[in-house]
């Protein structure tokens, strides 16, 4: 009986549908390696044990940038051609875009119905973009952590990947869903839970943080040559004002945390232990480094080029995605209208 037991077990965990993972980005502007080591590479780390759901958030990109929009179908395109080129297969992850789905904003609406107005208040996203916004706050920026929430939940999502300095940018999430569920007593949402993930701290190459509004990022879609020349402009040890001069790896919060993601143990090692004796200088150090980057982004440059050599393609993966995620939107928006018995249209069922 055990032995049957444990195999009946076995049996139903593998029939088990697989946990449902949500992310998403604004389509802001161009992806760069930030982008890529921070989020990219888990995504496709994440693709064989997850269904996963990547939705270029568009709307997001409306609460700060309503005012600029001249970029924003263009942007949703290269976000979509940088993703596929990162290795998020269209085959096995669903990409999708946040406007093609309706449902969206109805669950936004009905959501931000039974949310506390404190909840909002508090939630840290917000609290950052409204001290940067100032009087520029638009009530569409208010609802950003219900909107965020309706995401997640219209696509019924069990996880999202975050670093650890934003699990608490979920929380207002997992409340809102434990609230839903029982003001109408049911159990139709998950609590969404943080996909903790460690993502390497890389500073833009002028040492503030890596922004596309800075000019200090290297791009997916830079050529190699526009790689290495800003590459070169990177700060390193203010004490090396002379090649002679010995270094403090530590103290080169550019170029060595660069060296520690892209390149190999014996040549993180080298070029620490080099800059210790004075033996190599910057300039030949960034370009040492510069061919890690090259080597580590070159097949993410070819798929990417092959990509874009048919827009029609990457237009119906999109199509394609938006269609199964809306399937999947609209049969949670038939559930939580029942649940919270609004009235049933014809049209609606």
């Amino acid at each position: 009986m055990t032995s049957d037991r444990a195999e009946a077990s076995t049996k139903n965990q593998q029939q088990r549908p697989p946990k449902t993972v949500m992310s998403g980005m604004r389509p802001t502007g161009r992806l760069h390696l930030g982008h890529y080591m921070g989020v990219l590479k888990n995504w496709v780390s994440l693709q064989p044990q997850y269904d996963c759901y990547f939705m270029v958030a568009d709307w997001h990109a409306l609460t700060t940038k309503y005012d600029d929009t001249a970029y924003l179908q263009e942007n949703v395109y290269e976000m979509t051609l940088d993703w596929l080129a990162s290795g998020v297969d269209p085959n096995v992850s669903t990409l999708y875009v946040q406007s093609a789905i309706p449902e969206i904003a109805e669950l936004h609406l009905l959501l931000s119905m039974v949310t506390p107005n404190k909840w909002v208040e508090t939630d840290p996203t917000l609290k950052d973009m409204v001290a940067m916004l100032h009087e520029d706050l638009t009530y569409g920026l208010l609802g950003y952590p219900i909107l965020q929430t309706s995401d997640i939940l219209a696509v019924l999502g069990d996880l999202v990947p975050v670093g650890k300095d934003q699990v608490a940018h979920l929380e207002i999430s997992r409340d809102i869903a434990r609230r839903f569920n029982h003001l109408f007593e049911t159990d139709l949402f998950p609590q969404p839970k943080p996909l903790l993930t460690e993502t390497p701290m890389l500073l833009g190459l002028d040492g503030r943080k890596m922004g596309k509004s800075y000019n200090n990022a290297i791009f997916l879609a830079d050529t190699e040559d526009e790689t290495w020349q800003k590459l070169r402009t990177a700060i390193t040890d203010p004490a090396r004002i002379k090649k002679d001069d010995p270094g403090d790896p530590a103290k080169c919060e550019v170029v060595y945390p660069y060296y520690q993601t892209f390149a190999s143990n014996g040549a993180i090692e080298l070029a620490a232990k080099e800059c210790r004796e004075a033996a190599r200088g910057c300039v030949d150090c960034k370009k040492i480094l510069n061919e890690f980057v090259i080597e580590e982004l070159k097949p993410l440059r070819e798929r990417r080029t092959e990509y874009a050599k048919d827009r029609a393609q990457v237009e119906k993966i999109l199509r394609e995605g938006c269609e199964k995620s809306r399937a999947v939107a609209q049969n949670t928006l038939k559930q939580i209208r029942a649940a919270m018995r609004l009235y049933q249209s014809p049209a609606l069922v």
